[in-house]
């Protein structure tokens, strides 16, 4: 560890320049990040003292195929992108966790009690408490520490804000505690545990594997409790496409009850068949059984089961595209992805409320920007409000950037890079 004014000395006289490139993956941000942790420095020392301290980072991410898989054991294409949490840390030796995240007041967990409480549910300590738990569950060390958190992963914006606050404290005490051993692929677990329970979002494992893990991965989930985990060796950049994700303004709020229908509907068309989850399922047995199916469970919930059954095979096809470098096989697999995700999972607005289709907007403007020999767009996420994401060529990206921002404002449109890390002990 090393004291406050030590880090800040080597910040500011480019010690760390290559490190922040390493894990930003974009020169042109070195400045800022290098005044953002000077700043986040300051602030532990105003809330926490001029103690000795470790600095981690957890990443946002991006889906890039496989909308609303993840939770019926289904196949993911993901990406952490150059955006993250970063959290400035002092170990303690009292068994409390302390936690101030950046215009929030402080979080107190004391580790001798961890119990659920149905009245946390939704709020960060929640998330905390479901971190060390879930530390817990599997066996592994946990302790106390002190911790400044801020973050550039846009709330609510598709990014996976959430998920990456999960890593981030699963990552404080991997290396805190546990010699920095424990795997990607267990924070992962970990954080959606804690988001599932504690939190009291019913979301799949997607999310946190893409932050915890990094890269662009391709993920199968046919095993919940030990997922297939490939990392995928393709450079976007370099083959002339940036990845742009635009947030539409739209509120998340009041949503839970639209993106729990999902999974929910899902299986209860896997439960006519006898099984838990959609896995397994084909687009035979749903077509040979589809009146009772709609007679039972209506047409909505037929329609994303067979959403389902063809973005597996999707995800199957894109990856198969990058890693022969194919990018207009893979961006034709995209396109598919997003007009399967809007015309049968059904999660690009929600049906109380018709007026307000913000992402359908932007998805039409998206349309009207790119052509197939330029990019390519979809819904990104949960969907119904948020952010869409998009494949646009370098030529491009200035058009396209101008052209969304126009309809949702300065700055709502983010030119991303895919970092190479997923939850990191930066210095």
């Amino acid at each position: 560890m090393m004291t406050i004014n030590s880090l800040k000395k080597k910040i500011n006289s480019d010690a760390f320049d290559e490190r922040f490139l390493d894990l930003y993956a974009d020169e042109s941000m070195i400045a800022y990040e290098k005044e953002r942790y000077i700043k986040a420095l300051d602030r532990f020392a105003e809330i926490y003292g001029d103690e000795k301290v470790l600095i981690f980072s957890a990443p946002g991410r991006s889906e890039v195929m496989g909308n609303h898989t993840d939770h019926q054991q289904g196949e993911i294409l993901a990406a952490s992108v150059n955006l993250d949490a970063i959290a400035i840390v002092h170990p303690t030796k009292e068994r409390v966790v302390k936690v101030t995240s950046d215009g929030y007041k402080e979080i107190v967990v004391d580790l001798k009690d961890l119990k659920h409480r149905s009245g946390e549910k939704g709020g960060t300590k929640a998330l905390v408490k479901g971190v060390l738990k879930g530390f817990e569950y599997k066996n592994y060390k946990i302790g106390g520490f002190e911790a400044y958190v801020t973050s550039d992963v846009i709330i609510g914006a598709g990014l996976s804000s959430s998920a990456s606050f999960e890593t981030l404290m699963g990552t404080i005490l991997s290396f805190l505690y546990n010699k920095g051993e424990v795997s990607a692929i267990d924070i992962a677990i970990i954080g959606q545990f804690a988001e599932n329970i504690y939190f009291g979002k019913p979301c799949g494992l997607m999310d946190q594997m893409a932050c915890s893990v990094g890269n662009l991965v391709h993920v199968d989930f046919a095993d919940p409790d030990d997922p297939k985990v490939e990392k995928i060796d393709f450079d976007l950049s370099a083959n002339g496409y940036s990845l742009c994700i635009t947030d539409t303004k739209g509120s998340h709020a009041d949503l839970t009850d639209e993106y729990a229908a999902i999974p929910r509907e899902m299986k209860e068309v896997a439960g006519y068949f006898g099984r838990k989850v959609l896995l397994g399922v084909t687009r035979e047995d749903i077509l040979q059984n589809l009146a009772p199916l709609r007679a039972k469970f209506g047409d909505r919930a037929v329609l994303r089961a067979l959403h389902f059954i063809m973005e597996n095979e999707r995800v199957q096809r894109g990856t198969a595209a990058l890693k022969k470098g194919n990018v207009p096989k893979f961006l034709t697999e995209v396109r598919a992805s997003g007009k399967s995700s809007f015309e049968y999972l059904q999660n690009v607005y929600t049906s109380s409320d018709v007026r307000h289709q913000n992402i359908s907007v932007a998805l039409a403007l998206s349309d009207a920007v790119l052509d197939e020999n330029s990019g390519a767009s979809r819904v990104h996420g949960g969907g119904f409000a948020g952010t869409i994401q998009a494949f646009v060529k370098n030529k491009d990206v200035a058009k396209y950037k101008e052209t969304m921002e126009c309809a949702f404002g300065k700055d709502a449109c983010h030119v991303l890079k895919i970092r190479k890390y997923g939850g990191v002990q930066v210095f």
